[in-house]
């Protein structure tokens, strides 16, 4: 007999949804791999040596407009509320992002009013008006506002984040950057937003505290699992033939040695340091939209509900291209037509074994936020 129904490589929130699934509602035995010593994938936290809690792998704000997405994360957690908001370091002056009715004002001053009233006509308030649309208005304001969100907080932070030039760069990614018709600084508008109590990695402690959840950690899914749709026994569990479910969350064209090329991705570098006084900066984040190498800072004790803490803790986020070095991480797939068929060869190769599935931002080769991956792997472990 087998001791596990499924195996899981990955414990970011598709691996541990998955796990919590299909072991409480389908009643497998489950096993989840990690390579790294802790839960909770990119999402992990954990308080630094002065006592600030760090999002070691860059901030991570929860946010959703699906209840069952937030009714599911709330047995596991409970939340303080957390309107996260922005702002560009815009040539040295702080504008609220996404630019809105309150960054307009900021920038334009006493034609802000006129310009706001032709915003409203347009378009209606609360709406999120791509910059491209705007552009191709005939009315001049309408175009000179599109101009300046293009100029001063999407083009060179956009630079930086994807290693680009102008030329580069889609135009049809320039076309998905809002401008908020709102006086709502904040930067997402969902029905449901917070951060849990006492932060991500207790959540995953909790969601895989069950008895028929077992978690390897510090261990590599190339070490004990080997997966060839040529074989007879296509997968091999510790060298014996596993037929139950493998649920990958994992990178796939390093799982099988880059056989067909390697999927580019941007990674991060991130620089930590501790100031002793109470706070660095006015927000939780602030982007540097025109100036610096580094495209944000982070203030952490904003984000972990520590406010009353005497010291602080601050990281500043450097985009670099991901060549799996030691110590890389693989963050976002770079997604045009070379790459997806690349992806797509991969996908072929193991499409032939009906219990090997692929769930989450890397196995998928896209990105999804943390309710859509949960919803995802709800949807994903109902199914299977």
């Amino acid at each position: 007999m087998q001791e596990y129904d499924s195996i899981i490589v990955g414990c970011g929130f598709a691996g541990a949804v998955a796990a919590r699934e299909l072991a409480e509602k389908r009643g497998r035995r489950v096993l989840v791999l990690d390579a790294r010593n802790h839960v909770g994938g990119n999402c992990y936290d954990c308080p630094d040596e002065y006592g600030i809690r760090i999002h070691q792998y860059g901030p991570h704000i929860f946010h959703t407009n699906s209840k069952r997405v937030f009714d599911y994360l709330s047995r596991f957690t409970n939340w303080f509320s957390f309107g996260h908001e922005v702002v560009g370091n815009v040539h040295g002056k702080e504008l609220p992002i996404p630019f809105n009715l309150n960054t307009l004002a900021m920038v334009f001053g006493e034609r802000a009013p006129k310009m706001e009233e032709k915003l409203i006509a347009q378009y209606g308030e609360g709406a999120r008006v791509p910059i491209l649309e705007l552009m191709n208005q005939e009315d001049a304001d309408l175009k000179e506002i599109a101009e300046y969100v293009y100029e001063n907080i999407f083009l060179k932070y956009t630079m930086k984040q994807w290693g680009k030039t102008p030329k580069e760069i889609d135009p049809g990614v320039s076309g998905r950057v809002p401008v908020l018709i709102s006086h709502d600084n904040r930067y997402f508008q969902d029905t449901y937003q917070g951060m849990p109590i006492p932060g991500y990695t207790e959540l995953f402690e909790k969601m895989l505290d069950f008895p028929q959840i077992d978690v390897r950690l510090n261990c590599s899914a190339k070490d004990v699992l080997e997966v060839n749709p040529q074989a007879q026994d296509k997968i091999l569990f510790e060298g014996k033939p596993f037929e139950g479910d493998v649920i990958f969350t994992g990178a796939l064209d390093e799982f099988f040695d880059v056989r067909f090329g390697r999927l580019p991705y941007r990674s991060l570098r991130f620089e930590f340091e501790h100031l002793k006084k109470p706070f660095y900066q006015s927000h939780g984040v602030v982007n540097y939209t025109v100036s610096e190498d580094f495209t944000r800072i982070t203030e952490f004790k904003y984000l972990t509900d520590q406010m009353e803490e005497p010291e602080t803790t601050i990281m500043r986020e450097y985009p670099i291209p991901y060549e799996a070095k030691e110590g890389q991480i693989p963050y976002y797939a770079i997604n045009n037509e070379d790459n997806n068929k690349c992806y797509q060869q991969y996908v072929s190769y193991v499409k032939d074994i009906p219990n090997f599935h692929l769930l989450g931002r890397l196995a998928e080769y896209k990105y999804y936020n943390i309710d859509a991956i949960v919803e995802h792997a709800l949807d994903f472990a109902q199914n299977i």
